[in-house]
């Protein structure tokens, strides 16, 4: 790649709230994954291809992980005390908050722990497939920075 290192160019509320380290970290695995398999032959891109289709994100993430301390803490408030329920009367109102605005305090969280938006995930896998000739319109196989630039347009 050229010395000028590529962005990733994804909008997306999840994107705006972590710290900007983070987000750059997350953004340069990316690019980095993506070269390495540029220089790879077609059937590694194909193996990432299928992994990437089964990467979760992390708005499913975040409503796994809330409805299940939800329904935890629902069934451990009716059957063993009540206090228990604060737990459904917290997690609740982060997964309301993560519907209105787009992001929640877990989602830092998950963020640091290296869980991409589904936006980035889709990013990646397109530009693999741009990598491996998947579409017609491209007359020569590009480089990792020119198809990044290409699904990032």
């Amino acid at each position: 790649m050229s010395d000028a290192q590529p962005t990733i160019d994804v909008t997306d509320p999840v994107r705006s709230s972590p710290s900007k380290s983070v987000q750059t970290d997350l953004d340069q695995e990316t690019i980095d994954r993506i070269q390495r398999f540029s220089e790879g032959p077609a059937s590694e891109i194909s193996a990432r291809i299928q992994q990437l289709e089964r990467e979760w994100d992390i708005e499913r993430i975040l409503e796994l992980n809330a409805s299940s301390l939800a329904f935890l803490g629902t069934v451990l408030g009716v059957t063993f005390n009540k206090k228990w329920l604060l737990l459904p009367g917290t997690v609740l109102p982060f997964l309301f908050q993560h519907a209105v605005q787009g992001w929640c305090p877990p989602v830092a969280l998950f963020r640091r722990l290296g869980v991409r938006t589904q936006k980035e995930i889709q990013l990646e896998k397109y530009t693999l497939k741009v990598l491996r000739g998947d579409f017609d319109f491209l007359e020569e196989k590009p480089d990792a920075e020119s198809a990044l630039r290409r699904v990032t347009r």
